[in-house]
C-alpha cells in the first residue's frame, strides 16, 4: 500500500538549530544568578590595609580652597575619601549621611577630615551640586580624566574610603551610604582607624 500524499514523515529540527536558543536561555540565567547573588559592597579590594595612590587633585573650579594629593593623607589625621559625581543619582541619595558625618562634633574635635574626589564632573555642575545638597568636605579635589579614580581602584560612584592617618586605606564603601552600613560599618571603621593612630 503506497502512502498518501498527506501522510509525510514528521520533519526534525536538527539540535544544531536549538543550539543558539539553548546558550542564550543559559547566559540569561547566569545573568539573572549573577545580579541577585548578593552585596555589590562586600566585593574585596585589593588596596584595603595598602597606602593610599600617588596622586594630586586640583580644586574643582570655581570653588574656594585647595585641592589635595596623597600627602594630605599622611597626615596623622583620619580621612574619609568619598567618590561623587553630580550625574550620579545615588550620591544625592547618600549625600545626608555625608554631610551628618561631616557634622558629629566627636569626629571633628577627634580631627576626622572630609575629602571629596569630583569624578568626571563638570565644574560648574559639581559646584551647583553642592550649593543645592550642602558641602560636607573639607576639600574637593576634581579628577575630571578620571585617572585617580582609577589609581584607587574605584569600580562606580559613589564609593566612599576610611584613611588612617599614617595613609593606609582601612575600609572601602562600594556603592551610596545607607543608614545601615555607615552604623555598620563605616562609623566602625572610622573608630578603629582612630584607636589605630592614638
Amino acid at each position: 500500500m503506497s502512502p498518501t500524499p498527506d501522510a509525510r514523515p514528521a520533519r526534525r529540527i536538527p539540535w544544531l538549530a536549538l543550539l543558539p536558543v539553548l546558550v542564550f536561555v543559559a547566559l540569561a540565567g547566569l545573568f539573572a544568578l549573577r545580579l541577585s547573588s548578593g552585596d555589590p559592597s562586600r566585593l574585596p579590594s585589593a588596596l584595603i590595609g595598602k597606602q593610599v595612590p600617588d596622586f594630586r587633585l586640583p580644586a574643582i573650579e570655581g570653588m574656594p580652597g585647595e585641592g589635595y594629593s596623597q600627602a594630605d593623607l599622611k597626615n596623622g589625621r583620619v580621612s574619609v575619601v568619598n567618590v561623587f559625581a553630580s550625574w550620579c543619582v545615588p550620591c544625592r541619595d547618600e549625600h545626608p549621611f555625608l554631610m551628618k558625618i561631616a557634622q558629629d562634633a566627636r569626629l571633628k574635635q577627634a580631627g576626622v577630615q572630609m575629602l571629596g574626589l569630583n569624578y568626571k564632573d563638570d565644574p560648574k555642575n559639581a559646584r551647583e551640586f553642592l550649593a543645592q545638597y550642602g558641602n560636607p568636605y573639607d576639600r574637593a579635589g576634581a579628577d575630571r580624566p578620571g585617572r585617580a579614580a582609577i589609581d584607587w581602584g574605584v569600580y562606580g560612584v559613589p564609593e566612599t574610603f576610611v584613611v588612617r592617618g599614617d595613609g593606609t586605606i582601612a575600609y572601602k564603601q562600594i556603592g551610596p551610604i545607607t543608614e545601615e552600613n555607615l552604623r555598620d560599618r563605616i562609623l566602625p571603621a572610622i573608630e578603629a582607624a582612630l584607636k589605630a593612630g592614638a
